[in-house]
């Protein structure tokens, strides 16, 4: 049994809809128009809900089970909103080696979510990633653009008060 994410409610709008309708329109006759058609869907939303997923498929004709399908195969797609900070840990090699691991599992106590979620209040999400190159600084982790290195769990307080607003 895996882990149900949390997914905070979905709230799109009627512009985002309108949006959407009309990406699908101009581009469902085109022949691999699928994957266009979701690239766009996760620009105008942020990511790929299945409320979105359902109004791809009715508005193309595609089963359901493909558009979901191609959303959980390729990576760039997302099925769960990103927070306005986007954390990433760093799991490579050097980092893993040097107690990432214990950074990501504090964070995920921390926030109170998994990887891959988003906090209720949108604020933060969470994702493992693979080599930054960065290796020199490590453990390293990412929220936006801003690069923390050398880290222990105990600065992990600090630097999220950082992002509080």
């Amino acid at each position: 049994m895996g882990s149900k994410k949390k997914a905070a409610p979905f709230n799109g709008t009627p512009e985002q809809e309108k949006q959407l309708k009309e990406v699908i329109a101009s581009l469902k006759d085109d022949k691999g128009c699928l994957m266009p058609i979701m690239q766009h869907a996760q620009e105008i939303y942020g990511y790929l809900p299945i409320e979105v997923q359902t109004m791809i498929a009715e508005g193309t004709g595609f089963p359901l089970e493909k558009v979901y399908g191609v959303a959980t195969f390729y990576a760039q797609f997302s099925l769960y909103p990103k927070g306005k900070y986007k954390i990433s840990v760093c799991l490579g090699t050097a980092c893993y080696v040097k107690g990432s691991g214990d950074i990501y599992d504090k964070l995920i106590e921390k926030l109170g979510i998994e990887g891959g979620e988003c906090t209720p209040d949108g604020k933060f999400s969470l994702e493992a990633c693979r080599c930054i190159g960065a290796c020199g600084l490590a453990p390293v982790m990412t929220i936006n653009e801003d690069v923390y290195g050398r880290l222990t769990p105990d600065m992990l307080d600090d630097i999220l008060a950082k992002y509080a607003d």
